[in-house]
């Protein structure tokens, strides 16, 4: 990424990306919110297209943009409370805050610790989606088990919270 070109486009994309991300936190607009995580979505895939990591930049794209946030459109489109259009008045700016200053803390804590973390100049043998496969179906295999049961429950949950009658009460 030495070319001065790639290096003013990378910044206009991280630019996109903080900005529609900030807008999703800040705006009172439940729709408008929304529709800039779209933005962030796209400006994560175009970093991650920057960072030669294509299948992830692919599956960002995919699973979130074509999944993820068309649920959380016809979600907030089909509720009764999406006529005022506006997020609730509940604000945390002290709790906020500490989160945010542990997180940025812990990020250059490891950051500054890590050694080794440049990528190596070892090259894979193979495609990139062969090797992550093979990884997952490997030495992965038991995280992705427990991240599959997760989603499980949390599906099974969230059909019983939908299935709660609310007019029993």
């Amino acid at each position: 990424m030495s070319n001065p070109t790639y290096t003013v486009i990378f910044y206009l994309f991280a630019a996109i990306t903080v900005c529609s991300a900030a807008f999703v936190v800040f705006t009172r607009n439940v729709i408008y919110s929304a529709f800039s995580l779209l933005f962030t979505f796209f400006g994560v895939a175009a970093l991650y297209v920057f960072l030669s990591a294509d299948f992830i930049a692919v599956t960002q794209v995919v699973v979130y943009v074509g999944g993820i946030l068309v649920l959380l459109l016809f979600g907030v489109m089909f509720t009764n409370s999406i006529m005022q259009g506006q997020k609730s008045e509940v604000l945390h700016i002290i709790p906020g805050t500490l989160l945010l200053v542990g997180m940025i803390g812990a990020m250059l804590y490891t950051f500054y610790t890590t050694h080794g973390w440049m990528p190596s100049e070892t090259t894979l043998q193979g495609s990139i989606v062969e090797r992550i496969g093979f990884e997952t179906m490997s030495r992965y295999v038991l995280p992705f088990e427990m991240v599959s049961i997760l989603l499980l429950a949390a599906l099974i949950g969230a059909a019983f919270l939908a299935r709660f009658d609310k007019s029993s009460k």
